[in-house]
């Protein structure tokens, strides 16, 4: 169990986070199937493991494993919206009036529910990783609309969660701007070969290099006409590499062969141990990694009152 991508929350006030009582909290809301009518479902899944026995919650030395489940059933817009254009223009030739917005709405929801109980379903899943001791929950996402989509129903069945998006005191696009152009890393980090640089303007371009040698004459160019890295790849010492953006999202993690290896004699020949050997690898290496990234862009801001 390794996450591919990370976004950093801070718990504003300590919460004990027994396993016992979240994993009663998040069995209100489990789960399961969406009904023919249905368009989504969302609820807590076992993030090991499969059946009515399974835990929902993943319990390995200091830190806490979660996972939130999503079904939902797909209706492209351009079906619907053709079968409403049908029905409009069938109401309109017959009985030779004017279709209104009014009615119109009511065609498109009864359309909708015609067509639910054929709509494929798709299910996605998000896990977050909770370390209590750090202070921080870890949701293995890029996108911050699904991240707070667990967070709100983790919220919802605890009745509160006091938690923020962890923020630095340095924006990071002025740092990963200036590790670009100064050709110079903060310690156990390393630039690698990608990057985006965008133009300040309102309406500027925006370049995206791979496999590039940033400290080359051609980034430096961009970089003189004040252009800023808004993403960078980077490596944090023999451990993972990763892509940071502006907005702290940390993308695309990649372990080294080094922890994967060990995760798999650790765990030995069950596929649940090298699974739970992995998780906990992997979180002791962000006790690691985060408080030097953070570290490197300034240090933690905490806003006052908190």
């Amino acid at each position: 169990m390794f996450f591919k991508n990370l976004l950093v929350y801070r718990l504003t006030q300590t919460l004990p986070f027994n396993s016992e009582a979240l994993q009663t909290a998040m069995l209100t809301k489990p789960a399961r199937p969406t009904a023919t009518q249905e368009l989504n479902t969302y609820g807590f899944a076992a993030p090991f493991g499969k059946g009515e026995d399974a835990p929902l919650v993943h319990v390995s030395g200091d830190f806490l494993l979660i996972c939130a489940r999503k079904e939902e059933r797909i209706l492209p817009g351009s079906v619907v919206r053709e079968a409403v254009k049908e029905k409009v223009d069938e109401i309109e030739a017959e009985q030779m009036r004017k279709v209104y917005k009014k009615e119109r709405d009511q065609i498109k929801d009864e359309i909708i529910q015609a067509f639910l109980p054929r709509a494929f379903v798709r299910r996605s899943t998000t896990f977050a990783a909770i370390d209590p001791k750090a202070g921080l929950i870890l949701v293995n996402t890029s996108s911050p609309a699904r991240a707070e989509d667990l967070l709100s129903t983790l919220r919802e069945v605890l009745g509160t969660l006091p938690v923020r998006p962890l923020t630095v005191k340095i924006n990071p696009a002025a740092c990963m701007t200036e590790w670009v152009n100064t050709k110079k890393a903060p310690a156990d980090f390393f630039v690698l070969d990608q990057c985006e640089l965008r133009d300040t303007h309102e309406d500027g371009g925006i370049v995206r290099c791979k496999r590039q040698d940033l400290t080359s004459d051609e980034i430096q160019l961009h970089l003189s006409t004040g252009k800023l890295v808004t993403q960078v790849s980077m490596a944090y010492q023999d451990k993972l590499s990763f892509a940071l953006d502006d907005r702290m999202g940390i993308k695309g993690i990649k372990f080294e062969d080094i922890l994967t290896n060990q995760a798999e004699a650790d765990g030995g020949e069950d596929a649940l141990g090298q699974l739970d050997a992995g998780f906990v690898l992997m979180m002791l290496t962000f006790r690691q990694f985060l408080p030097a990234l953070f570290e490197a862009l300034g240090g933690e801001e905490i806003p006052q009152g908190i």
